[in-house]
């Protein structure tokens, strides 16, 4: 039966110049490649060693990106290795097959945020009502589906998306602060329904899941084992469970050591 490695993108497998986080003395530092270019400049990297790694997974198991992302974001990224016949975009709304959404899957999406959930416009309303300008650089609907914030984080009050939080919980929502991103993504949207039926499809019997922010709390709860670096959302509460493996490694040598143990428990599936 096939293995399957569901694992989040950003600063989990590809990281920003911002969050390499390359502490080491400039000539020990590791070779890196750009995986990604948007408007014509170098955006995100992995090691060259997490890339020879990513595509012996992709020859190993079935490696499902999963992310976050809108569908044009993603198929931004030039990731090494095979292309992955399954990959899961704006948090699990949209499921691509061959790089085509499977739209079966995204109405079913649609009808459960529908049923269970306030509506997309309410709350964005409230974002753009209660965000300052002064720390608020865009205001972004991806996908119809969610919304989120590029801020200043210099500029944001401390205790802002902590009140934001509090406010979408009784909504059916959830706020996530990444990076220089908040967002504000509906509860029943989820990277874990979307791994679940690639699972069904594949016939995997072992799901191995990596990531590093509150959106993939859910997908690693659904896992057989997985992953988490050394900084994120998750890191930063100490968040764990009893099939996750704490890593301590930040930055993109965390990426390398998540494909590191991708590989091993791909291999040793027993």
């Amino acid at each position: 039966m096939p293995v399957l490695v569901a694992s989040d993108l950003d600063r989990t497998l590809i990281y920003s110049s911002a969050a390499l986080a390359l502490t080491m003395p400039d000539p020990r530092a590791p070779r890196l490649l750009c995986v990604e270019v948007h408007e014509a400049k170098p955006l995100s990297y992995m090691t060259e060693t997490a890339a020879q790694l990513l595509t012996d997974l992709g020859d190993t198991a079935v490696f499902v990106p999963t992310t976050t992302r809108t569908r044009k974001q993603y198929q931004r990224i030039n990731l090494p290795g095979p292309p992955p016949a399954y990959a899961i975009c704006a948090n699990g709304g949209h499921l691509l097959v061959d790089g085509v959404t499977d739209d079966d899957w995204h109405a079913g999406v649609q009808a459960r945020l529908a049923d269970e959930c306030a509506p997309l416009a309410e709350v964005s309303e409230y974002l753009l009502r209660s965000a300052d300008p002064v720390w608020v650089r865009k205001h972004r609907i991806a996908e119809d589906l969610f919304a989120y914030l590029v801020v200043e984080r210099e500029l944001l009050p401390g205790d802002w998306v902590k009140e934001l939080a509090v406010w979408a919980e009784n909504l059916g929502w959830t706020v996530s602060l990444q990076g220089r991103k908040i967002y504000a993504v509906p509860k029943p949207l989820t990277k874990s329904a979307a791994v679940r039926e690639v699972a069904r499809r594949t016939g995997a019997q072992l799901t191995l899941a990596a990531g590093d922010s509150l959106l993939d709390a859910d997908l690693l709860l659904a896992a057989d084992r997985g992953w988490r670096p050394g900084h994120g959302e998750l890191a930063d509460t100490d968040w764990t469970a009893p099939q996750i493996s704490a890593l301590p490694e930040r930055g993109v040598l965390a990426g390398e050591r998540i494909l590191r143990e991708f590989l091993r428990a791909a291999r040793q599936p027993a």
